[in-house]
């Protein structure tokens, strides 16, 4: 009865062991409503005959989705088999969902091992991007207007606000991102720039950068934001080149030596 005891405990102790590991990050995968996604999990029989999916929405309790008990997979009655299929693999389970909905947003988490001792594998969260609930309204560009000489560059902002009352700014590297440019007189857009939402860059705030050769480089430019199949074009940017200042301080100073030998003839005249 004491060894028993003993061996109890020692598993006990031994299962509770991976709560000492050093936590990891949950990566984050996007998905668009509608749409399907693969869930994957490494592991295999070798690793022991037990093997559990779990799901656990934003405030709610633990859910288990599927269940693998002795090579025997099953999924949970409140996941139907029509939109989830559980598989498994000679290195890896899977879980996939079809036609995701918003309720579908969780992290989900395997669990594998023996009938003594258990460890989970990996988890990630699963964000559903759903369209028809968003309230994007406008893309705000800054500076509204600006004048740079001809030679130097033109730093241009684009953001992308929500219809909150505190104009929350949404990150630009999940939207694809489009800089137009229409000269002074045209009535066309020219192409410019793509900022594709492949980059790791989370930021609130699109910039390009233009150096303004000449002329030809002036006009108005446009960002224009692609998303939910709509796009959405800012107010634009007004840039302008000025002349260099030394050039304007010697024209003054000219005309204003100008003016004084023109005034200095006529005193000199009058007398």
């Amino acid at each position: 009865m004491i060894r028993k005891l003993t061996a109890l405990i020692l598993l006990t102790a031994a299962s509770l062991t991976q709560t000492n590991e050093v936590p990891h990050k949950i990566p984050l995968k996007v998905v668009e409503v509608g749409g399907n996604v693969t869930l994957r999990c490494p592991g295999s029989n070798k690793d022991g005959n037990f093997f559990y999916w779990y799901k656990q929405p934003l405030g709610h309790m633990l859910q288990t989705v599927a269940t693998s008990v002795l090579d025997k997979q099953e999924l949970s009655e409140q996941f139907p088999d029509n939109r989830f299929k559980f598989t498994a693999g000679d290195s890896q389970y899977s879980l996939i969902i079809k036609d995701i909905i918003k309720e579908d947003e969780a992290t989900y988490f395997c669990q594998s091992g023996t009938a003594y001792f258990q460890r989970f594998s990996t988890g990630i969260y699963l964000a559903v991007n759903d369209c028809k609930s968003q309230t994007l309204t406008h893309v705000r560009q800054t500076p509204e207007t600006t004048s740079v000489q001809e030679g130097d560059t033109v730093n241009l902002h684009c953001s992308l606000l929500s219809s909150s009352r505190d104009n929350t700014s949404h990150n630009l590297s999940d939207y694809n991102v489009y800089w137009f440019r229409a000269g002074f007189g045209e009535s066309h857009l020219n192409f410019i720039y793509t900022q594709k939402n492949r980059s790791s860059n989370r930021s609130c705030v699109s910039q390009l950068s233009k150096t303004i050769q000449d002329s030809s480089d002036t006009g108005i430019y446009y960002c224009a934001v692609v998303t939910c199949g709509k796009i959405l074009f800012g107010e634009g940017t007004k840039v302008e080149t000025s002349k260099p200042l030394a050039s304007v301080l010697i024209v003054l100073a000219l005309l204003l030596g100008l003016c004084v030998i023109v005034i200095s003839i006529l005193i000199f005249s009058r007398d």
